[in-house]
């Protein structure tokens, strides 16, 4: 029997003490909503659409593309063998395949007949010939190169004398530029550690043991040097740049620890700039805002990056040899909204007070925002900005006028509050690409040239120490540079390896990927 000494007989003491139940009850029920919601977000995170998922998710569906065709062509082959006409694959019909014209072409012919099958005689006269084309390739090559340095004595005086050794990147080094720059290319593009690339090198018959590599790779690195800080030089001398980190493992005695790979990139191709694109990559052992205030100690110009508080300090009017402008990413802030909507979108028709409609119309104003610049891409800084006043413009004063009055209507705790107070936070810093044609409406730039090292980190496992990240973080930037002005790396590697101990140091710069492939247009004709 329930107790009923401590229920109340007058009415209005019951009417308060619903009243304090009900408020109880909804706040729990907020609770549990909010603990839900940060349980989808996290499952989000783990089994979500992330980039690197999605492209994992991508290659899980070509695999399952190719077992399909390939059993298809299997099935289709033994049935023609077999002389059985096989329904239901019509596979499509093999057009005229042009392969490269740089590609060298083998002759291969075969002879006619020597006589007539019909009537057996003799009199043939060529009328023609059809040629079909076959892509075919050749294994790896190794070969050793002899360096033969003649010795001469003179009969007069009895002196020898023998021209100089050459230029080894490694001293007293046995392997050639083009080897030097594949294991530098398959280490640090390709993500194949040094020891399964030793254990590759041992099924050809090729002993290169892990030591011997890892001493290659530290002296290739410190030959490169002088292009990795023209790189720099070069990046950090641009008006606007974008900024960004990752984080990389880092072998450490018990367990892997964190570290920082920042990247800076220059791309002033969005407003027509005719300045090569480039990439400079630094490495810290945490994300202090130290570091990027090491990394743009001489920079004033303006840096598009996402609300990473590490930042704030270049932003001071008072900081010398000047403010940097803040340029804020527009991907970012549309980036916390899809969340929520799509999360919302998996609910299966469950209903949640938590999760806002808002969400999802909030993603589809920023993206007629981004629909609009697409138009404008390319062109010169005063193209953009007439464009951006005319289209742009009342696009973005809607939008924010929208998010004002809908985030007064939100409590704080709300998830789209947050993101509502992400941006509107930091208004000046996303509304500052309206009046700079320069400044780009996201920070993908830098995200592209990151995506590399996210999506090799699991092949790699760690950097073993940080002298290793730094060397990483040289790499890295002459690599995704040469691949950023369309130069492949390995090639572009092997010459410079081959040659930048005897060029003169003044013209260093010729050897930066931009300079090397207009200057070079020979040593693709030699290949």
């Amino acid at each position: 029997m329930p107790h009923t000494d401590s229920v109340p007989d007058d009415v209005d003491a019951l009417k308060a003490a619903l009243a304090e139940a009900r408020a109880k009850l909804t706040g729990a029920t907020a609770l549990i909503e909010h603990l839900q919601l940060v349980i989808a977000k996290m499952k989000r995170e783990l089994f979500g659409p992330r980039s690197e998922r999605s492209q994992r998710l991508l290659d899980q569906m070509e695999l399952q593309l190719e077992e399909l065709a390939a059993a298809a062509s299997e099935d289709e082959a033994k049935s023609e063998a077999a002389g059985v006409e096989v329904q239901g694959f019509m596979r499509r019909p093999a057009g005229r395949r042009n392969f490269p014209a740089h590609l060298p072409r083998r002759r291969i012919v075969h002879p006619g007949p020597t006589s007539c099958p019909c009537c057996g005689g003799s009199k043939l006269s060529k009328i023609g010939e059809d040629i079909t084309e076959t892509l075919d390739v050749v294994p790896r090559q190794w070969f050793v190169t002899e360096h033969v340095r003649e010795k001469f004595s003179c009969r007069a005086c009895e002196k020898i004398t023998q021209p100089p050794a050459p230029f080894h990147v490694v001293a007293r080094g046995f392997a050639g530029p083009s080897l030097l720059a594949m294991i530098l290319v398959d280490k640090y593009a390709n993500h194949q550690p040094l020891n399964r690339q030793s254990e590759q090198y041992e099924r050809e018959g090729i002993e290169l043991s892990l030591s011997t590599m890892a001493d290659h790779v530290g002296a290739c690195a410190a030959a490169l040097m002088p292009l990795y800080e023209l790189i720099k030089a070069h990046v950090f001398a641009a008006e606007r740049i974008h900024g960004d980190d990752t984080t990389v493992p880092v072998l450490a005695k018990v367990k892997t620890r964190t570290g920082r790979l920042w990247t800076y990139v220059r791309d002033d191709r969005p407003f027509g700039g005719l300045d090569p694109p480039a990439a400079v990559f630094f490495y810290s052992a945490d994300r202090a805002g130290i570091h990027p205030e090491q990394h743009l100690a001489g920079y004033s110009g303006i840096l598009q990056a996402d609300a990473y508080a590490g930042f704030n300090a270049l932003y001071k009017p008072e900081r010398k040899p000047g403010p940097i402008t803040e340029a804020a990413c527009w991907a970012h802030a549309r980036r916390k909204f899809f969340e929520l909507a799509d999360i919302a979108s998996n609910l299966r028709g469950r209903k949640s007070t938590t999760i806002s409609p808002m969400a999802l119309e909030a993603v589809q104003k920023i993206d007629a925002i981004f629909m609009a610049e697409r138009s404008i891409n390319g062109l010169s800084p005063a193209e953009r900005l007439a464009a951006r006043r005319e289209h742009v413009a009342p696009l973005l004063g809607e939008l924010i006028d929208w998010m004002t009055h809908e985030r007064a209507r939100l409590s704080r705790h709300n998830e789209v509050a947050k993101a509502f107070d992400y941006m509107l936070k930091r208004i000046d810093a996303f509304n500052r690409f309206r009046d700079d044609g320069r400044i780009c409406l996201s920070n993908n730039a830098a995200e592209r040239a990151l995506r590399g090292i996210a999506l090799g980190r699991k092949a790699w496992l760690f950097a073993g120490s940080d002298r290793g990240g730094q060397r990483a973080a040289v790499m890295f930037t002459l690599i995704q540079t040469a691949k950023l002005n369309d130069v492949d790396p390995q090639t572009w590697l092997a010459d410079v390896l081959a040659r930048i101990n005897d060029h003169a140091v003044h013209r260093l710069d010729e050897l930066l990927p931009w300079n090397w492939q207009k200057s070079l247009p020979s040593c693709a004709e030699a290949a």
